[in-house]
């Protein structure tokens, strides 16, 4: 991924929090000459998992489903790049109340490379299926208890391919208007809060990140 050096991650925990928050990764490893193959899946932290201002040397688990061919690829091909990202937030120059302006996007991802290996234990990719309904139902006021149906996981868990993947490299982009003035960024998160075309997920990012220390004379007037 190509990174501008305006539009870091605030930091390195930063960014291991951006991946544990956006739990759902495009997975793309290459076919040798043909071009690479992409599945859309949820990877999660495994539980435990306290990775502090890096994912480098981490592992984490995800799983696809048997029916979809690319796992199949896994062995001949392990090296994998997974991309993690928020929505993508189209920034209008009407919340910068000057002229002439340019529009542009604001997001914010972390992609990272690393090798995977199947699970073959079922016992194990049971363990990574209620891991991952465990993350995404902890977000939620009243999680649902599976406790109830974890015979039903049972029986159609050979539907499913787990795996984990050990992390290489990281790289890391919040492009979050860090560079305008702090009276235009706010204007800008505003507008990605309550305007036409909202985008909380990456208001709530520009919050935490701000603007950089240079931006408060940028712009034009």
């Amino acid at each position: 991924m190509h990174t501008f050096p305006s539009y870091p991650a605030p930091s390195g925990a930063a960014a291991v929090e951006f991946v544990r928050a956006n739990p759902f990764a495009v997975i793309a490893t290459s076919q040798g000459a043909a071009a690479p193959l992409a599945t859309h899946t949820p990877v999660v932290f495994p539980p435990g998992l306290t990775p502090g201002d890096s994912l480098v040397g981490s592992r984490l688990w995800g799983h696809i489903g048997r029916e979809n061919p690319h796992w199949q690829q896994f062995v001949e091909h392990p090296e994998l790049l997974l991309v993690f990202s928020t929505s993508h937030a189209y920034v209008s120059p009407s919340a910068y109340e000057y002229t002439p302006a340019v529009p542009t996007l604001d997001y914010a991802t972390v992609h990272l490379t690393g090798r995977v290996t199947l699970i073959e234990d079922e016992e194990m990719a049971l363990r990574v299926v209620e891991r991952t309904v465990e993350v995404f139902e902890n977000r939620r006021a009243e999680p649902w208890p599976m406790e109830d149906s974890r015979a039903v996981f049972r029986k159609i868990i050979g539907g499913i391919v787990a795996f984990t993947i050990d992390i290489d490299s990281e790289q890391a982009m919040f492009k979050l208007s860090q560079d305008m003035r702090p009276d235009v960024h706010e204007r800008v998160k505003q507008d990605l809060l309550t305007g036409d075309h909202a985008h909380q997920d990456v208001a709530a990012l520009m919050s935490q990140v701000g603007t950089c220390p240079r931006s408060a004379a940028a712009g034009a007037d």
